[in-house]
This record gives structure tokens, sequence and C-alpha cells, in this order.
């Protein structure tokens, strides 16, 4: 189940990370990523929260980075179309949305329990729910709201009525 998002996931990971790099150094760009990756984690199971779901939009495509190169002001190396084409927009602003509200964070993983993506697996997203000084200096770009607010808004009411009260991705 894992694999069938794992392109999305690393893709969208990876525009992210370059889009807001880390501050400095290759811990500090460890962590920044670790960040990433587990925000659009997050993001792309709730986004995706069935195996069927999962499928199709392997199958589709989740869309590519234009729109997000465009309101980010990232010019696209031809060279990286390949890559640049499994990243999902909607995931990309839902993660930056968690990204900067570690309230917001922690209801998304609390909302993942028991779904089909962590049934019988133990997830553990602390790096993204409760981040440390080392994290929040090494995704400062990543994590500051005012920078990250264009993309996070793209699609920040379609995460909060999926967040919403009283609804679930379970049955």
């Amino acid at each position: 189940m894992l694999a069938d998002l794992a392109p999305l996931i690393a893709a969208t990971t990876q525009w992210l990370t370059r889009a807001y790099p880390a501050s400095d150094g290759a811990l500090a760009a460890a962590l920044c990523e670790a960040q990433a990756r587990q925000a659009v984690t997050v993001a792309a199971w709730l986004r995706y929260p069935t195996p069927t779901d999962a499928a199709l939009v392997g199958i589709a495509g989740p869309g590519g980075s234009d729109r997000l190169d465009a309101l980010n002001g990232t010019e696209a190396d031809p060279d990286d179309a390949a890559w640049r084409s499994w990243v999902d927009e909607v995931v990309a602003s839902w993660a930056a949305c968690l990204l900067t509200d570690p309230e917001l964070a922690a209801r998304a993983v609390t909302m993942l329990a028991g779904g089909d993506h962590t049934r019988g697996t133990p997830v553990e997203f602390r790096r993204l729910t409760a981040p440390d000084d080392h994290d929040r200096r090494a995704a400062a770009l990543l994590r500051h709201p005012d920078l990250v607010a264009p993309v996070a808004g793209l699609h920040q009411d379609r995460l909060l009525q999926r967040l919403g009260p009283g609804r679930a991705l379970i049955a």
C-alpha cells in the first residue's frame, strides 16, 4: 500500500525542500527533508485514504508542479520534468498547512489512526507534530507561515473541511 503513493510523496517532498531549502549544512537538510516527508505523507494519506484512491492517482497521475512553480517563481529545469510530474499540488498545499500549524498536524495524524495506511503499522510523525529547536531551525523557511502562505492557501479550505469536527476517514 505505501509503495502506491511513494512516487507522489517523494516528488512532493522534493518540491517543498527545493522551494523552501534548509538553513545550512547536511544535518539541517536531512532534518528539513524528514519534516517535509512526514507532512507530505500525512497529507497524501488524508487525500488518498483508500487503496482505490491510491491506485487511481497512480494511474491518472497527480497533476505536476506547474502551478506551484509559477506561484513560487521557480524556473523549472527541463531535466526535472519526470519527477515534477509526480508532484501533487493539493498534497503540497496541505503539507504546508500542517508544517505551519502543529495543532492542525496533530489533528491530521489523529485522524489517520486506524485507517488503511496505518493499520497494522506503527507510524510516528514526531518531527511534524512536535518539532524540537533543531527541527525548527533546520526548516525555518519551510515552517514560516508567511513564506509558505501562497502554497498553503491554495487548498487550505479543503483540508479544514476534511479535518472538520465529527468527520473521519474511516467508516
